[in-house]
């Protein structure tokens, strides 16, 4: 999801189109290029790529619940017997994909818009379909997902910034393989879930609740959806999809097998959307989870953020302040002293030094100080990944210039690369299930919720009852907390 949160660091014109996926790409692309040579197909690297990056998803409990889905529906499959790997990864977007050496993810952020386990089959079901039908190999994909820029394209959802590194092999990708495939790996998946034992209607469900998140996202947050966009029509009433699922109605058993796990119960405390995107303050610490940044003020410090600045102020009645901004690169290539002199056209600095800062070149100086507004003053350059980082120091009439050296060199060194530990410290909006009571609307629900934005409209469509739906008294419902 998109928190509408000030974007203090996000002001550059870099494109960085959905930007709470994109800036993992690198890190990714950087795992994957220390792949062994014995790796064999794209699933197993993606898998690799996600592990070394940490992105799948820290709970056992949901890796064997989904491991356990899968391989109770692979048994009824023409791959029965065959390795297949189910995961779950710690990603928000409404997305899954499977991958023809039978790799298979779900994120976690499509996990939190299901409301049982025969969805989430569903979902699993699909994929596997894919897999059994070879839709990589019959659409001619195959070489796109051996890419690796490909294959992390297809993971991580169509971001502006993967769209750039990974060009045709993504774009080709995200498209999906087509109606008929989809409409094949459907008929597969109804066909799968009714011989487990699940419900195979369920795939209409899950296909609309899709439908719902792909309305919610283009009416309401103004942003593309990226799953598989083949279904232009109402799912339930699309004539061809209820043929294909329909087909498995003889299958039907006369009794469903108990499920796996209780959904609602796994559900019930499930990591929810990604509210560290686009900037979140916790404490003195700063989280930048798309552009993976993190930065620690001095404790006891008041830290805000404007629409273009991270402010930090001394404790007490000091006028001692640290600003960060991200501001627009340059564009000649400058080492981070030069972008201060020729860039920002400064000329009084000075004791300037030029320094590495948990990996990233940086400039760090005094500025000389000219009227008589200030006693001292200082600024910091770090270059990140593409981004410029601008800090600037300043101790006014009231404070302390000699007690300001060591808060100050330590709020700039701070600066490093968010690791997956820290999006899980910033990302702690969780699901929580309740039972609807028979004055419950999702307009006083929103009023204690943690969601920022459009809490009302978001309740109602992680619920399935996307546009004007309202809870029935004795359901259970999610809520987020």
């Amino acid at each position: 999801m998109i928190w509408k949160i000030a974007n203090p660091l996000n002001c550059c014109r870099v494109s960085w189109a959905r930007p709470q996926h994109g800036c993992r790409l690198l890190t990714l692309l950087f795992a994957l290029a220390l792949a062994p040579a014995g790796w064999s197909g794209p699933g197993e690297k993606a898998y690799q790529g996600m592990l070394e990056a940490d992105q799948i998803y820290p709970d056992e409990e949901w890796q064997s619940y989904v491991d356990a889905i899968g391989q109770r529906l692979l048994a009824v499959t023409p791959h029965a017997g065959k390795e297949y790997h189910f995961y779950v990864l710690d990603n928000p977007g409404v997305n899954a994909m499977a991958f023809p050496d039978a790799y298979i993810f779900v994120n976690r952020g499509l996990i939190s818009y299901l409301r049982s386990e025969d969805e989430l089959a569903g979902v699993m079901g699909h994929e596997i379909g894919h897999v059994v039908g070879r839709h990589a190999s019959r659409s001619k994909q195959t070489k796109l997902l051996g890419d690796i820029a490909g294959v992390l394209g297809s993971i991580l959802a169509g971001t502006g910034a993967v769209a750039d590194l990974s060009n045709t092999a993504t774009a080709t990708l995200l498209s999906g393989y087509g109606r008929e495939f989809e409409l094949e790996a459907d008929e597969y998946g109804g066909e799968f879930l009714a011989l487990a034992g699940y419900n195979p209607l369920s795939m209409i469900d899950v296909i609309q609740v899709l439908k719902d998140h792909s309305l919610f996202s283009k009416n309401v947050l103004r942003e593309p959806s990226v799953y598989h966009g083949v279904f232009s029509s109402h799912p339930r009433n699309d004539k061809r999809l209820n043929d294909a699922v329909g087909k498995s109605q003889h299958l039907f058993p006369d009794e469903l097998r108990e499920p796996e796990g209780d959904f609602w119960e796994m559900i019930d405390g499930l990591v929810y959307g990604s509210e560290s995107a686009t900037g979140l303050i916790k404490g003195t610490s700063y989280y930048h989870g798309s552009l993976r940044v993190t930065v620690q003020f001095p404790d006891l410090w008041d830290v805000s953020n404007t629409a273009v600045e991270i402010i930090g102020k001394a404790p007490g009645a000091t006028d001692t302040v640290i600003t960060l901004r991200r501001v627009n690169p340059s564009t000649e290539p400058q080492s981070p002293a030069q972008y201060v002199t020729d860039t920002l056209k400064r000329d009084d600095v000075v004791d300037g030094e030029e320094l590495e800062i948990n990996g990233f070149a940086a400039f760090i100086g005094t500025i000389e100080v000219a009227d008589g507004s200030a006693q001292l003053r200082k600024i910091a350059v770090i270059y990140k990944d593409g981004g410029v980082y601008l800090f600037r120091g300043e101790v006014g009439q009231v404070g302390d210039p000699a007690a300001f050296e060591e808060p100050w060199r330590a709020t700039v060194e701070s600066f490093r690369a968010m690791t997956a530990a820290d999006l899980r410290v910033a990302n702690d909006q969780r699901i929580s299930v309740i039972v609807a009571k028979p004055s419950d609307t999702y307009a006083k629900l929103a009023r204690k919720v943690s969601l920022k934005t459009y809490p009302e409209e978001s309740l109602r469509v992680i619920n399935g009852l996307h546009p004007y739906g309202e809870p029935r008294a004795g359901d259970n419902i999610k809520i987020v907390q």
